[in-house]
């Protein structure tokens, strides 16, 4: 039965402060309501297997997608209050809400996130390997190219050159991938118990443990044998779910040595993340861009 109080009404209507975050009898109203239903909130990049992770997830905690962003065709994700005041009301799905979100770990949504006690869950990947898989979601969906991360797509993009292509990927898009992981180490090494980061390299090694390990930082815990048939649930279903090929080091079919380079002083910019550059980085050896 849906029940939205006063007070939620209230909170809809009411501005945090000025860098996102909440207090006094807004911040404790905000509390009491995430104390009352669970949300997976994965905050993977793009091309992070997130929605492969995300399938499963629904699988093993009877979970259902949610649009926790006000639109989509905006700037960096940003989440959208009425929908989680909805939720914790009992309207939007009966369901444990899952959300799928590129967003990064800056002040506004952190703010938004610890109102709620929400613990996001952030996949590592090689960026080069994550910006080949752009690339080919570029070049073959029309409908990727509308949105990008806080960005424009060139409408021809599939007619570009091969090296275009490649300045294009790694200059435009390669700083919001660096800084999508500086704020989350950052965050993750302020409040190891709120973010929990997993390894793309670990998750095809051994995808039940990590998969179990999400569930269990977002306090839904769920047995290795329930999150094994989770996982292969969801992988039947990947020829509908449009999964990519999750190939490791084919980043370097796509960028040259220069091109890993340029990241590479991206990533400089943000010492924490030294601990970090090789596994983001990572890919084989680099060659010439492919052809068109």
């Amino acid at each position: 039965m849906v029940q939205i109080t006063s007070e939620s009404l209230e909170a809809v209507f009411r501005q945090p402060n000025q860098d996102g975050s909440f207090e006094g009898d807004l911040l404790r109203h905000l509390q009491t309501l995430g104390a009352q239903r669970p949300v997976v909130m994965l905050c993977f990049p793009p091309k992070a297997a997130g929605t492969y992770f995300r399938t499963a997830v629904f699988y093993a905690v009877d979970g259902q997608l949610v649009r926790a962003v006000h639109a989509q065709g905006g700037r960096d994700a940003q989440l959208y209050l009425p929908t989680f005041i909805g939720y914790y009301a009992g309207s939007v799905t009966p369901h444990v809400m899952v959300a799928h979100v590129h967003m990064q770990a800056l002040p506004a949504n952190i703010g938004f996130l610890e109102a709620f006690n929400i613990r996001p869950v952030v996949m590592m990947r090689s960026i080069p390997d994550m910006l080949a898989s752009y690339w080919d979601m570029l070049e073959s969906d029309p409908e990727s190219r509308k949105d990008g991360l806080n960005c424009l797509i060139p409408e021809n993009f599939p007619e570009l050159p091969a090296q275009t292509k490649a300045d294009f990927l790694i200059d435009i898009l390669g700083p919001w991938y660096a800084s999508f992981f500086a704020t989350w180490v950052r965050y993750e090494d302020e409040k190891p118990d709120r973010a929990l980061i997993l390894s793309y390299s670990e998750f095809k090694t051994d995808p039940v443990r990590t998969l179990a390990s999400a569930l269990s930082h977002v306090r839904l815990p769920r047995s290795p044998a329930h999150c094994r048939a989770a996982l292969d649930k969801a992988w039947s279903e990947r020829d509908l779910c449009r999964y990519n090929k999750g190939e490791e080091g084919r980043g370097a079919r796509y960028f040259t040595a220069e091109h890993i380079a340029r990241l590479d002083r991206m990533l400089g910019a943000y010492s924490h993340l030294e601990f970090y550059r090789d596994e983001l980085l990572a890919c084989e050896r680099p060659a010439l861009a492919q052809a068109v």
